[in-house]
């Protein structure tokens, strides 16, 4: 049996016009009948690198009973000079998450995933506990399992209050070891009884994982790195993929 929660997430490479650029993660999340990826909105444009990408590519699995059998699924990011993706803006600033509409007709006719829903958002009152145990799953550095097209999972816990916006910002820390290609990585933790809407995919969805916290003060020769994450709050996809 395959944990659901490893065909919830997909590899994406960018690409401009023919140029390979660069590895990153990134899930799905359905709402109604849409279907979109969710990822860090700095894999799909950042202006302070010269990141600029036309198209994704993702690779999905094409056969539910063996999963060494997947394909190549590429999504525009432009369309008659506009981006198709959602990014999110609060009175903080800009939010490094990102979602963009798949098209279902065009997917292959078979595709074995899972996506994550509204009912996988953790609801305002439910209280997540400081140093609960939290999962990221991705590509660090594009890794992952090449037979089988699977990513790995690294352990987190919650290093700040959970519904708190740290420094004031849409996001929450997770302590972790991450690398680059983690980047729109979902960040979950284990429903031991999920509720309607949950079986299949029986993980709360948290938060999407954007990049490794640092000080600008500290001394790279005398302190390690803080070993922190920055991790988006996850209830801002129901603003992304509103109509």
């Amino acid at each position: 049996m395959i944990d659901s929660l490893m065909l919830s997430v997909a590899r994406i490479t960018t690409i401009a016009g023919t140029q390979v650029l660069t590895n990153a993660s990134g899930f799905f999340f359905a709402r109604d009948e849409r279907l979109f990826l969710v990822t860090s909105r700095h894999v799909l444009i950042d202006e302070p690198t010269g990141h600029h990408p036309d198209s994704l590519e993702i690779e999905v699995h094409t056969d539910s009973t063996n999963m060494a059998s997947s394909t190549g699924f590429s999504i525009p990011l432009y369309r008659n000079g506009g981006s198709l993706w959602r990014q999110g803006l609060d009175s903080a600033g800009e939010i490094d998450v990102a979602a963009i509409e798949i098209e279902r007709p065009a997917l292959p006719t078979a595709i074995a995933y899972h996506a994550f829903r509204p009912e996988h958002l953790v609801q305002p009152q439910e209280h997540i506990e400081i140093g609960a145990q939290l999962l990221v799953v991705g590509f660090p550095l594009g890794f992952h399992d090449s037979l089988h097209h699977m990513p790995v999972v690294r352990h987190a816990i919650l290093a700040s209050s959970f519904g708190l916006r740290f420094q004031g910002l849409g996001y929450f820390l997770t302590d972790a070891r991450t690398h680059r290609g983690t980047s729109g990585s979902p960040v979950v933790m284990r429903t031991s009884n999920p509720a309607t809407g949950q079986q299949s995919l029986p993980w709360r969805l948290l938060g999407i994982h954007s990049s490794r916290v640092d000080l600008g003060s500290r001394d790279l020769l005398l302190d390690e790195a803080l070993g922190l994450n920055c991790t988006w709050y996850a209830d801002i996809l129901m603003t992304l993929t509103e109509h």
